[in-house]
């Protein structure tokens, strides 16, 4: 893991989905660049979601661990707000925000056919109304050239026959990345997303517990590996920095030239 040491100093972060993979990674990475505090989103282990809290402590950084379930969407984004505006008060003695991170998010693998009405609700919830409503929420508390980053998937590029719902869902996110940018610009902060590939985290455990599956996930990109956290969490950590202040209402692809 790369430190980029003061890359991110003083920095205030929420990053959802972070108690583990992708998350948890770049929660890690604003740490370990300077970030003062970040709060650490997680559904339902809670363990876990405390091992990073302390990971990031040993990092330099103030943390904390709020738990809310996403599949509820506006009323679980409303809780994990409320959550952070108390923790935030309690550590930094106000409210204030320079970097969301909307990475929750839930994968099914079903046919078209057989996907039902509640899997549809759940996914949409977590993947497009959570972080409408958090990001709405957080709006009024971002500072001067601050960052929202959406994470998205390759597959709103590619063809996705067994995901098809959350692939429709990080087409809304796409779609809601670009409308914000403008938006959100007058206060110099910028709005973009993020689409991984298949990157080695519990989302995709399953199709990675063979050979022969492994084999097939790392034919995916161009590279002819499966991507790691770190792959994904740095070109996050890249658009979350000063560095990235002209870049905004972008789909970046970190697929590893998936399909190409």
């Amino acid at each position: 893991m790369s430190t980029n040491e003061g890359r991110f100093n003083g920095k205030v972060a929420l990053v959802t989905g972070a108690s583990r993979g992708i998350g948890a990674e770049i929660a890690k990475k604003l740490a370990a660049g300077g970030a003062e505090f970040i709060g650490i989103h997680y559904a339902n282990n809670t363990d876990t979601a405390l091992k990073v809290v302390d990971d990031i402590k040993a990092l330099g950084a103030k943390a904390v661990a709020l738990q809310a379930d996403l599949t509820s969407g506006i009323s679980g984004a409303k809780k994990l707000w409320a959550g952070f505006e108390d923790a935030a008060r309690m550590e930094l003695g106000t409210v204030h925000l320079d970097i969301l991170i909307n990475n929750a998010g839930i994968s099914p693998v079903m046919s078209f056919e057989e996907t039902p009405t509640e899997t549809v609700d759940d996914t949409i919830n977590v993947n497009f109304k959570a972080p409408y409503f958090i990001t709405q929420a957080a709006s009024p508390f971002l500072r001067n050239g601050g960052r929202i980053i959406n994470i998205s998937t390759g597959f709103t590029r590619v063809a996705a026959p067994m995901n098809t719902i959350y692939a429709a869902s990080k087409g809304a996110i796409d779609t809601l990345t670009l409308a914000l940018a403008p938006h959100f610009a007058s206060k110099g902060v910028t709005v973009n997303a993020v689409a991984p590939g298949i990157t080695a985290t519990d989302m995709n455990k399953e199709m990675r517990s063979t050979p022969e599956g492994l084999a097939q996930a790392a034919a995916f990109s161009a590279f002819s590996r499966v991507g790691t956290t770190d792959d994904v969490a740095d070109i996050v950590a890249f658009i979350a920095s000063e560095e990235a202040r002209w870049i905004t209402g972008q789909v970046i692809d970190a697929s590893g030239g998936s399909r190409l």
